[in-house]
């Protein structure tokens, strides 16, 4: 193994993609191994990675939605990204991760942005929390899924409580913890993307237990670029996630990112699967 990879974080091990005779491509990490499949956070993250790896790319992400068709095999998989529309100041993209065995598991699109200094307003106030340094670890003793243990999560509001019986009386499905990467990673564009699908899911909250779930579409907005970032090193975000509905299988999930100094750095909106 190259030494660079052989010392690199488990993240972006997990999120590597290389270009070989004209293909892109990656493969799944046994650290982020969800129930049925690859963490989606890791797939979008690899996603975006390769998109950022392009030549004619220009400008940081601004808008990022992955579709998650089928689970991703363990193993290794193709990358196909396409330019489908470049104006003065945004890029429009199209990526798509193929298996052998079931065609398109994966695709996405992108709009990337090049930010210019301009007039700015900030209406939306960081919600009143505990300070990251402050709030217990959480402690993921006995957790199956081995993607959870890549991540240090801190709960501030409605800590989980996953009981075998569940809940009679629907829980909250509203949280706040604070979500870093377990092996210590400054944050960028990628860990936000990555964390961005780090919310346990609502459901589980709400009923008390574990049950069947799938992501099937996520959007995420970034509010900050990679020079922003660059000025303010974060170990950390304040994720608070919500939900709207749960109805005939499917449910909503709604989330923000912010850095520990009170900026918003990302929204986050998914539709999910759940069998209940």
């Amino acid at each position: 193994m190259d030494a660079k990879v052989e010392n690199a974080h488990p993240f972006d091990v997990a999120t590597r993609v290389e270009q070989r005779d004209g293909r892109w491509q990656g493969a799944t990490s046994d650290d982020y191994h969800a129930f049925v499949g690859q963490f989606g956070g890791a797939t979008a993250a690899t996603l975006l990675r390769a998109l950022m790896m392009q030549p004619e790319r220009a400008g940081d992400p601004l808008a990022f939605t992955v579709n998650f068709c089928a689970p991703i095999a363990p193993g290794s998989f193709e990358l196909t990204p396409r330019l489908i529309k470049a104006t003065r100041s945004t890029q429009h993209w199209g990526i798509e991760l193929t298996q052998p065995d079931a065609g398109v598991a994966a695709f996405a699109t992108a709009v990337f942005a090049q930010r210019r200094e301009t007039w700015t307003h900030r209406p939306t106030e960081m919600p009143q929390t505990t300070a990251y340094g402050d709030a217990p670890v959480y402690s993921r003793e006995g957790v199956a899924a081995s993607w959870v243990r890549q991540f240090e999560f801190r709960f501030v509001e409605n800590e989980p409580s996953f009981g075998s019986a569940g809940q009679q009386i629907p829980a909250s499905p509203h949280t706040k913890s604070w979500i870093g990467h377990s092996v210590p990673r400054t944050l960028d564009l990628l860990s936000l993307s990555a964390i961005a699908d780090a919310f346990f899911a609502r459901i589980f909250h709400v009923r008390g237990e574990l049950l069947p779930i799938g992501t099937v579409s996520m959007t995420t907005y970034f509010h900050v670029d990679a020079a922003d970032l660059a000025n303010e090193p974060i170990p950390a975000v304040l994720g608070v996630a919500d939900a709207n509905v749960f109805h005939k299988s499917f449910s909503d999930q709604t989330g923000e990112l912010w850095s520990p100094s009170g900026k918003l750095l990302a929204t986050t909106h998914q539709i999910t699967y759940f069998k209940a």
